[in-house]
């Protein structure tokens, strides 16, 4: 899989397991995935590859095709429902508030860093969501949430919420 696709367009898709492998994607696939270009691939002793993806455009596997050794699929993009003009600034600075809470515990440089980083995508509202939400979540089922939420408004109110909620453990 990985020699076909950097042969050609050096991009490949990435599902997630819902449950045990099985020879039929449908059952253990969750239905929406990312295409990801490869950025860097290093090929380790035992034969597999350590990969830098870049996440490009969530899809739908809309039919799973069974003429590769590999689990090989038809895509379609999954577009996403924008926030609206009106409310993306109270929207933006709700979710860099939960996060600059969630830093005041990291060193000042590390801290300062992320800032640096997230204001570097900050003016476009689902690659702020995204960036985020690959810093800060830790629970596979909240990213893959996060994911398949179709509605970027709805994916910084649950971030907001999964760091605020974070926050309140780290005071217990």
């Amino acid at each position: 899989m990985l020699d076909d696709a950097l042969q050609s367009h050096c991009m490949i898709c990435v599902g997630t397991l819902t449950s045990e492998e099985t020879d039929n994607p449908n059952d253990c696939t969750a239905p929406i995935g990312t295409v990801g270009l490869i950025r860097a691939s290093r090929e380790q002793t035992d034969g597999r590859s350590n990969l830098i993806l870049h996440g490009v455009l969530r899809v739908d596997f809309t039919k799973w095709l069974f003429e590769k050794e590999y689990p090989f699929a038809e895509i379609q993009p999954t577009p996403s429902i924008p926030i609206p003009e009106s409310e993306i600034k109270s929207v933006v600075a709700n979710l860099r508030n939960a996060v600059y809470l969630a830093l005041r515990n990291f060193p000042e440089t590390v801290s300062d860093q992320i800032k640096s980083a997230l204001e570097q995508v900050a003016q476009s509202p689902v690659a702020f969501a995204d960036v985020i939400a690959q810093q800060f979540i830790l629970d596979p089922a909240m990213r893959r949430e996060l994911l398949e939420e179709p509605d970027v408004k709805e994916r910084f109110q649950k971030l907001e919420h999964e760091l605020r909620n974070a926050e309140r453990d780290d005071r217990n």
